[in-house]
């Protein structure tokens, strides 16, 4: 299993349902296993830009949202969090409706850095946008005040975390 700790999709949701960008396109989770994750996105007059077509900025929301969610959970996050430091996303091919669905694929796992391909498809699994998002691996205390840091605390309990 490539994550640090055992994960469901409805243990996922709460990253998806804040009052923030990743709530307001739409973009959730939709698969989880135990070498990747996919998440969808609609594209919509949420997601579109001027020429009808989806924006390549949504596109790279999507990819370093699903990204970063699996970098964080590939490190200890009682000791480690995974912060974005560049994403590059290459666009293939227009799409005017419907969803696209990111998979991420680890390249490279440090002890520093990370570093993700996250290809984006449409419903008909056809190529859409390819991204690479490069994530640093930050040291924290344990009291850190980080959206991921919160959502795992509540998720699980159990493990012992330092009082904020």
């Amino acid at each position: 299993m490539l994550w640090k700790i055992p994960i469901t999709l409805e243990q996922l949701k709460p990253w998806f349902e804040g009052d923030d960008m990743i709530a307001h396109l739409g973009i959730e989770c939709v698969e989880v296993t135990d070498h990747y994750l996919v998440a969808r996105m609609p594209v919509d007059h949420r997601t579109r830009q001027s020429f009808g077509i989806l924006h390549g900025g949504a596109s790279a929301v999507l990819a370093e949202t699903i990204g970063s969610i699996a970098g964080n959970l590939c490190v200890d996050l009682q000791k480690f969090y995974c912060i974005g430091v560049s994403i590059y996303t290459e666009h293939l091919r227009s799409i005017r409706s419907g969803y696209v669905y990111a998979k991420t694929h680890p390249i490279h796992l440090g002890k520093t850095i990370q570093r993700w391909q996250i290809p984006i498809t449409d419903e008909k699994d056809q190529l859409i946008s390819l991204s690479v998002l490069v994530l640093a691996v930050k040291a924290h205390n344990g009291a850190i005040n980080h959206p991921v840091i919160e959502a795992v605390r509540k998720i699980y309990p159990h493990l012992s975390w330092k009082s904020q």
